[in-house]
């Protein structure tokens, strides 16, 4: 029978150690860790520009064996970021790139009796060879899931269909009962041997069985009677399909795997249906890193990020930007949470070994995830067209990865995340079942209202297209506040006002299938500089750390949860200038009434939204109680401030757009580490003009890059206080470097970082 080992402590973890790794360290350039584990876990959203680079992770055990001759024992990966290099006992298995899904090693002709030596290398270092090569997010190394031993007999459920169980469930609603098929894959089976697949309900009673012979690919059917579908928030019934593979008396193999019966389809008009009801998705996207964990997350921390989602309302998650753990889609299983599934594939080298990764990444994210319920849509690309990046081996990539997907699963749809800026006649329209639109109006592009106008002109001149909005809002610092909310101020409150005004454009649109708010929580993204924080991306409706839910969270509450509740905005805006404020309140309740310090101010009705204006607020102090139905929510407020300046965005600008994170150069150039003593393209265009070395290192590069940019004309009409990889950026020169301006930065700090400055 099969037997798994858990890998999950007494590990080793080197940054010094350049051979491979053939016993247990014995010196102290070692640390003893356990899994999950990643050495980003501070420097990835610190802003310190995270470490990059290609270090070991050893562990020794002890093989299973098997009572039968011919078993096979492979060493399985969660994932290994961005690429991994797995050897047991010195002997290279397999290398494996894309950081994001599960892969296997056969270890069984190198394993001997007693302890085994298993090394593993993790290299998150950039490479033209491995996507992603550049995005708004942090890329954690590390050994960031788990690590398994899986020993199985000769004959057994295949460990080679692309990670995954080797085993796949599909379900289709008929008029009193569904049908069930199972397709599995086997390896080395013998002729007499038999499968049997049964189904066995939540309360794990058997509800249906059948036989068949064996195949090394097969299908096994079968149905259930009466059966209770997974039906999203309102009820997400799960069953489970056993499979045994059967040889006379005893069973040799066995695989379990969980899958829900359901029914879904898209409506250019309508929207999104499950089950034969409308059912249009409104949820936010996630990233899977905390605050000093990095990506290294618990299954608990998981299942905790899925319940403060379900809470808030929302029916749905896009999982961005890459495969995430089991543990996220089973517990969206269980919640019944709608799930986008995606790759990271922000295309900027078009490398033909890149591509064949991805594609094969893509495969892998379809079988491995394919029993999950929860998911509906595969993601191809994201943002593939920003900066132009209108390549001409784009839209074969996409047929590629879109061909790869049905090959697996042709009922799911597929889905492209496109950049605002994307040509609406552009042919990548075509490729995907789906679309959507990444649109940040009121933050980076426009004014709020511009999304409504935006969204019904595009379904006009488009009707057919199935369209949703894959990432909107904008950044939020808990410190900032505003009695006078305005794009660019970093305030709660212009947050609130964002999504509140989503909201209701999406409520009046059910042609728009799918809304996701970008983002559910803060994550790490190494390069940026925003709001006087740096390294992180606040656009979250909870804290990176999961402590403090932001106001906006409150607005989807209110919107979407059907859970009583009543919530005070601005609770840490607790010293505020005048003698009265404006207090603004999020209920899903249809009357709100306000107290001041015990007595009732005022009652209102309505809906999400209740504003009383010219509430008193003491210099020494007001309690606020806002009531609804019977729920209470109290906060102490204080009046008579004589400035907000502890409460203001200092670097606030009037009337101006943020920027994008693909507008500059920081994506590039955040995470290139700066060696003490030596140049670096963060150094200024004036400090590296002092020194006839650095400068020729910089125009020797440009001038192959850019053709027509030369030494004499190099910084004539551009700003020197820039650092070299901004003023690369810039102008002109960023127009004529275009999509080589990446590898042209990498090149020349690389140089420069050789060179001391004295």
């Amino acid at each position: 029978m099969r037997v798994l080992i858990d890998l999950k402590n007494n590990w080793y973890f080197s940054k010094k150690q350049t051979a491979v790794p053939d016993c247990l360290p014995e010196d102290d350039s070692w640390e003893k860790i356990s899994l999950p584990h990643t050495w980003n876990a501070v420097d990835g959203h610190d802003g310190s520009g995270f470490d990059r680079g290609a270090y070991w992770y050893v562990t020794a055990f002890e093989a299973p064996e098997q009572p039968l001759p011919g078993g096979r024992t492979y060493i399985e990966v969660g994932a290994a970021a961005l690429a991994g290099d797995v050897y047991v006992n010195g002997v290279f298995l397999t290398r494996h790139v894309g950081g994001f899904s599960a892969f296997r090693a056969d270890a069984t002709d190198v394993l001997k009796k007693g302890k085994n030596i298993l090394a593993i290398c993790c290299d998150n270092t950039y490479s033209e060879k491995v996507y992603p090569q550049r995005a708004d997010f942090t890329f954690y190394g590390g050994l960031y899931r788990y690590v398994k031993v899986i020993s199985v007999p000769e004959s057994h459920f295949s460990l080679d269909y692309y990670g995954s169980s080797g085993v796949l469930i599909d379900t289709e609603i008929k008029d009193s009962h569904a049908g069930i098929s199972a397709r599995a894959f086997l390896t080395d089976t013998k002729p007499g041997m038999q499968v049997r697949l049964e189904i066995l309900d939540a309360e794990e009673k058997t509800v249906s069985e059948a036989w068949a012979a064996v195949e090394d690919e097969m299908v096994l059917e079968t149905s259930v009677p009466s059966p209770r579908l997974w039906n999203g928030t309102d009820g997400a019934y799960l069953y489970t399909a056993r499979l045994q593979l059967v040889n006379f008396n005893e069973v040799l193999d066995e695989v379990e795997t969980r899958f829900g019966i359901r029914d879904f389809s898209l409506d250019a008009e309508k929207g999104f249906f499950l089950n034969g009801r409308s059912y249009n998705l409104r949820g936010v996207c996630r990233h899977q890193d905390r605050l000093y964990q990095g990506n290294a997350l618990t299954k608990e921390d998981h299942y905790e990020d899925a319940r403060i989602i379900a809470e808030m309302g929302a029916n749905a998650i896009r999982l961005a930007h890459y495969q995430q753990s089991h543990d996220i889609y089973d517990a969206c299983d269980e919640l019944g949470l709608c799930v986008w599934a995606e790759i990271p594939y922000f295309a900027t080298t078009w490398d033909d070994d890149a591509h064949a990764a991805a594609v094969n990444e893509i495969r892998e994210m379809t079988a491995q995830n394919y029993n999950h319920p929860s998911i509906f849509f595969w993601g191809l690309s994201n943002e593939i067209l920003i900066r132009g990046n209108d390549n001409p081996k784009l839209l074969g990539c996409h047929r590629d990865l879109n061909e790869a997907v049905k090959s697996i699963d042709p009922k799911r749809y597929t889905v492209i995340a496109h950049e605002f800026g994307a040509g609406w006649d552009h042919p990548l329209h075509d490729i995907s079942d789906a679309e959507g639109w990444n649109h940040y109006f009121g933050w980076y592009r426009g004014e709020m209202d511009g999304l409504a106008e935006w969204l019904d002109e595009y379904h006009k001149a488009y009707p057919g297209r199935m369209v949703s909005v894959s990432e909107y809002g904008c950044d939020a610092v808990i410190r900032y506040h505003s009695d006078d909310p305005k794009k660019m101020d970093y305030s709660e409150e212009y947050q609130v006002l964002i999504h509140e005004n989503a909201c209701e454009t999406f409520a009046a649109r059910p042609f728009v299938w799918g809304s996701f708010v970008w983002n559910m929580f803060d994550f790490g993204s190494s390069f940026r500089r925003e709001g006087g924080t740096a390294g992180r991306n606040n656009k979250g409706l909870v804290t990176m750390d999961r402590k403090i839910r932001k106001d906006a969270y409150y607005v989807y509450k209110a919107w979407f949860s059907k859970e009583p509740f009543v919530h005070v905005d601005g609770r840490r805006y607790f010293f505020r200038p005048g003698e009265t404020t404006v207090i603004r309140v999020h209920s899903n309740l249809p009357e709100v009434s306000l107290y001041i310090d015990g007595k009732l101010f005022g009652k209102k009705a309505g809906e999400h939204t209740f504003i009383f204006e010219d509430v008193p607020l003491a210099k020494t102090g007001t309690t606020v109680t806002a009531a609804a139905g019977d729920c209470t929510d109290t906060v102490r407020l204080c009046g008579g401030a004589e400035n907000n300046l502890a409460f203001t965005f200092p670097e606030f600008k009037e009337a101006q757009d943020a920027k994008n994170w693909f507008e500059g150069v920081e994506d590039i150039a955040g995470d290139l580490i700066t060696v003490p003593g030596f140049w670096s393209v963060h150094d200024t265009m004036t400090e590296v003009s002092s020194c006839p070395e650095a400068m020729k290192i910089v125009t020797m590069a440009v001038s192959g890059a850019a053709e027509r940019i030369v030494a004499d004309t190099l910084y004539k009409e551009g700003d020197l206080s820039l650092s070299v990889a901004e003023f690369l950026g810039t102008g002109f020169l960023g127009i004529m470097l275009g999509g080589k301006l990446d590898q042209t930065i990498r090149r020349i700090h690389s140089a420069l970082s050789k060179l001391p400055k004295e």
